[in-house]
């Protein structure tokens, strides 16, 4: 598909659109929806698969062959290809990942959509991202909202939205990558390619890449192995293995995790009444939304729980949910790696 950006009557049309899914209520939710634990779908877990596997490779081919400084810029997507025609002023972006990517690169979106069980601007970003308006959330993008922002680039993800990407498309220029989490690093030169930022975002990738070097080498040798749980609505509770944005982090760092997180998976799910699969020599624990929605007071009531050996060490911390599981971008991983530092120094 070759999306050039619409004149004043497809924009009538792309507002009746918008108008009409509006009315219907319907959700952004696709089949594979519930694979991107990231963004705390408490949905199936996606379970590897050739096309989960390659989404990191396919998005790193993704990008323009334009020169700094070129405008109008083609950009080949996951979606397929889209002309920006001069420097965006004006960004939506409809996750936390291109939330995260855009505000790293100086730029503070007019729009955004949240996840429901986080509505509010992430506070690790808020002294930066300025004051987004909220366009639905990012299982349910307010269409009408978007387009009554007028912006002239929209960022998001196929998995996220791609039945919404043809009206989106009308509204203004839209890319998507294909995924969020697991390809948070493809996912943030992507948005740069778009954003004429690709210097600016290589330089924070190499910086995070100094940090990691940095914590590998003060961890030494041996270094303790670490156990991702997150409690979600409904029971869920999920071991973050190495294809998830924080197992990236971990793995980057050199850092040991258990056999059952060792995996190309984004997860496993465990029950409350067998979170002794999470032991390890630190556990790091996130929630997504209320916790009183989620098992956590159980599982962690649960006598297994209490003779874990990293409970029993003191080693068993909660963490921010918004950096270490929903933040799928450079700055967060930022903020993980100095979390990593405190907890595994000390």
């Amino acid at each position: 598909m070759f999306h050039r950006r619409r004149g004043p009557a497809a924009v009538v049309l792309a507002l009746a659109a918008a108008l009409s899914l509006a009315a219907c209520g319907g959700s952004s939710d696709g089949a594979d929806k519930g694979s991107s634990a990231a963004a705390g779908d408490k949905k199936a877990v996606a379970q590897g698969g050739g096309e989960f596997a390659s989404a990191a490779q396919k998005t790193a081919a993704m990008g323009t062959d334009a020169k700094p400084g070129q405008w109008p810029r083609t950009v080949d997507h996951a979606m397929g290809k889209t002309v920006i025609e001069s420097q965006p002023k004006r960004v939506v972006v409809l996750d936390v990942g291109e939330l995260d990517n855009v505000v790293s690169l100086g730029i503070k979106p007019v729009g955004l959509a949240p996840t429901e069980g986080s509505p509010e601007l992430p506070s690790y970003l808020k002294k930066d991202a300025g004051t987004p308006q909220n366009i639905g959330t990012i299982n349910n993008l307010n269409l009408e909202a978007i387009a009554g922002l007028k912006p002239d680039l929209i960022l998001g993800s196929q998995l996220r939205a791609a039945d919404k990407y043809d009206e989106l498309s009308q509204i203004a220029p839209t890319v998507f990558s294909i995924r969020p989490g697991f390809t948070w690093k493809e996912n943030y030169l992507l948005n740069a390619a778009a954003l004429d930022k690709t210097a600016e975002a290589k330089a924070k990738l190499a910086a995070y890449d100094t940090k990691v070097k940095a914590l590998d080498a003060k961890l030494g040798a041996t270094k303790p192995t670490v156990s991702m749980v997150r409690y979600l609505p409904d029971g869920v509770i999920r071991l973050y293995a190495n294809a998830s944005f924080i197992g990236t982090v971990l793995k980057d760092a050199g850092i040991p995790r258990p056999a059952n997180q060792d995996v190309a998976d984004l997860a496993t799910e465990v029950s409350a009444e067998n979170i002794d699969q999470a032991d390890a020599d630190y556990i790091f624990t996130g929630v997504y939304g209320d916790p009183k929605a989620t098992d956590k007071s159980r599982a962690q009531g649960n006598p297994l729980w209490k003779n874990l050996k990293a409970v029993k060490a003191g080693h068993a911390y909660d963490v921010p949910d918004e950096t270490w599981y929903l933040g799928l971008g450079v700055t967060a991983a930022d903020q993980v790696l100095a979390d990593l530092e405190q907890r595994l120094t000390k």
